[in-house]
């Protein structure tokens, strides 16, 4: 029975580890309010409402050939998905296999960014383009699913522009590759028709101030360092 109780014990240990380098590294309330200082999503009828409605139709007229099918798959909201396809821009193969240190802090990063837009989301509660025209969209079968969420902010763009962030911090000298990368993960939501522009501007505003935020946070600067001496020493192998 004592060994027992000394094995249940271990595996619980291990289950709180486990979670804790899986979890975010910051609580909601510690991370930059969206509601305080980001202006609300355009009122219609407005100006910046016009822009809205140009940008869409400039994305529906992008949704067929080669940008219409980067826009499907840009859809996705795995990480390890997402990982495979900035790794042409980032210049290393990015995965569990092959960078788990680096992969450890784009999960947790990510995980953290994406607590930012909760409150916006339910605060606006804005009608997605697509539920506003009463249109399809270039990914059908996530509509349903969708129709009920806030579109602003974008919750794929938090994830996407976040992600560019955070590898451009880990390998500077691909910066540019990376953050086009990430500025077309937005773009790829106007196109498929799930997010106005004003949408996709202020997700990118947004994770840039958790991003900031994420410079003082002990534990995310000590997996950024691991990951660097990761990518380091993969680089080093490769010459």
């Amino acid at each position: 029975m004592k060994r027992f109780v000394l094995l249940l014990a271990g595996l619980l240990v291990a289950f709180s580890l486990s979670a804790q380098e899986n979890s975010a590294y910051l609580k909601a309330e510690e991370l930059p309010d969206a509601v305080v200082f980001l202006p609300p999503p355009p009122e219609d009828g407005s100006a910046k409402f016009s822009y809205d409605e140009a940008q869409h139709e400039w994305g529906k007229t992008q949704r067929e050939g080669d940008r219409g099918v980067r826009a499907r798959k840009e859809g996705t909201t795995n990480v390890d998905t997402m990982a495979v396809m900035f790794s042409p821009a980032f210049g290393i193969t990015l995965s569990e296999a092959t960078t788990p240190k680096t992969m450890r802090l784009l999960k947790r990063s990510i995980k953290t960014f994406r607590l930012a837009a909760s409150k916006p989301k339910l605060a606006y509660m804005r009608l997605r383009p697509y539920v506003f025209y009463r249109e399809g969209t270039l990914i059908p079968e996530y509509e349903e699913d969708s129709r009920q969420t806030g579109s602003y902010p974008s919750g794929h763009t938090i994830r996407g522009w976040g992600m560019a962030l955070v590898l451009a911090q880990l390998n500077p000298a691909r910066q540019d590759e990376i953050l086009v990368a990430g500025y077309e993960w937005g773009q790829s939501r106007v196109i498929a028709g799930y997010h106005w522009q004003s949408d996709i501007d202020a997700s990118r505003l947004l994770a840039s101030a958790c991003f900031a935020r994420l410079q003082a946070c002990d534990k995310y600067l000590e997996d950024v360092k691991e990951a660097r001496e990761e990518l380091k020493e993969l680089l080093e192998h490769a010459d």
